[in-house]
């Protein structure tokens, strides 16, 4: 039997057992789910639009961009900080291919065109930065992702031609179809919680299909993978690819969420929240980028206020953030998650437990 046979006989192999296999521990698995589930559902019957959008709308919004990482971390051992500037360039270009204030810039394209091509450049720039990233391993691919936010920053900042400088791009046209303004807030955060549902399932199954068993292989031993004829390179450029379209999604929610983007929405420290984000809500799960996301919007919304009455300075909010986030940490590696799952082997209602796709799943 020839390497590329062996390897289209071991990925079956493969997924065939993940089929036997209980599923990963997900969202729909849980006796709680459904109720969370509906709850989303009936949101605008209950929620002010302070609360829809700027609490519940914007966890969508950076539990999708933080599940394009969980998706690289989890499932491939890749961790990239860039998944926020792919989300941002997408932002970028919505902004210049669509209709905006800055008529100099903008080209006046309608959203139906201007947006698939914003996504299109997001999965080739998320690719190009792939491709460079897999070259390393470990601490550099960090560092080098982290360089390309860097750098992209710094770009948006100075560059007047594209991007407005530090001015930015304002009052960015959002869409308006089957007679629906869907920067209204009730259509607005039906529009994000569908796209975080297509982007929560699309990485569920991903990881079950032929392709995740092949990517988690790759993660968990990759000179065995590359003996059995996988190109190893070509699975992780192609998550990268992956994660660059979750993160696009997130992306255009987010400037047609504010109708505006600046470098301030690409900053380092921007990309290093959605890195706390994910690690905060598990990085092993599909579902805890979302909620993490809910966590640090949480925290962002309300902890300055908190600060403020106990006479503490309002800009101790990053700092907050840190002991929080290293607090969880400390307590659980998988993040609050990893604290649901103690609880519940704590109290006896455990499930087996192992990374995410692999055998024994729980």
């Amino acid at each position: 039997m020839s390497l590329i046979q062996e390897a289209s006989a071991r990925e079956s192999m493969l997924a065939g057992g993940a089929a036997r296999q209980p599923a990963a521990w997900s969202a729909t698995e849980q006796p709680w789910a459904w109720a969370v589930f509906a709850l989303l559902l009936i949101m605008p019957l209950i929620a002010n639009g302070f609360f829809l959008i700027e609490i519940f709308g914007t966890t969508l919004i950076l539990g999708t961009i933080a599940l394009s990482l969980m998706f690289l971390a989890g499932y491939g051992g890749m961790v990239s900080l860039m998944q926020l500037t792919i989300a941002g360039f997408a932002g970028y270009m919505v902004a210049v291919f669509g209709v905006s204030g800055n008529a100099n810039i903008s080209l006046g394209w309608p959203w139906w065109l201007a947006t698939p091509m914003a996504l299109v450049l997001a999965v080739l720039f998320g690719t190009l930065g792939g491709a460079l990233a897999v070259r390393t391993e470990g601490i550099y691919t960090i560092m080098i992702t982290l360089a390309i936010g860097a750098a992209f920053y710094y770009f948006t900042n100075q560059n007047w031609a594209i991007f407005n400088g530090h001015t930015g791009i304002n009052t960015i046209a959002t869409p308006h179809f089957l007679g629906v303004d869907w920067r209204m807030d009730v259509a607005f955060y039906y529009l994000t919680l569908a796209v975080a549902a297509l982007g929560y399932f699309a990485v569920l199954y991903l990881s079950r299909a032929p392709f995740g068993l092949a990517l988690q292989g790759v993660r968990d031993n990759p000179r065995r993978m590359a003996a059995l004829g996988f190109n190893v390179n070509a699975h992780r450029i192609a998550a990268y690819a992956f994660a660059a379209l979750i993160a696009g999604m997130g992306g255009v929610l987010q400037v047609w969420n504010y109708r505006q983007i600046s470098p301030g929405s690409v900053a380092v420290e921007r990309c290093i929240d959605i890195l706390i984000v994910a690690v905060v809500g598990g990085i092993t799960r599909p579902v805890g980028p979302y909620i993490g996301a809910f966590i640090f919007v949480i925290l962002r919304t309300f902890a300055l206020d908190f600060l403020v009455k106990v006479g503490l300075d309002g800009n101790r909010f990053r700092l907050l953030i840190g002991l929080g986030f290293l607090a969880i940490v400390f307590w659980s590696s998988d993040g609050v998650i990893g604290l649901y799952e103690r609880w519940r082997r704590r109290s006896g209602a455990s499930e087996p437990r192992s990374r995410p796709g692999g055998h024994g799943h729980g």
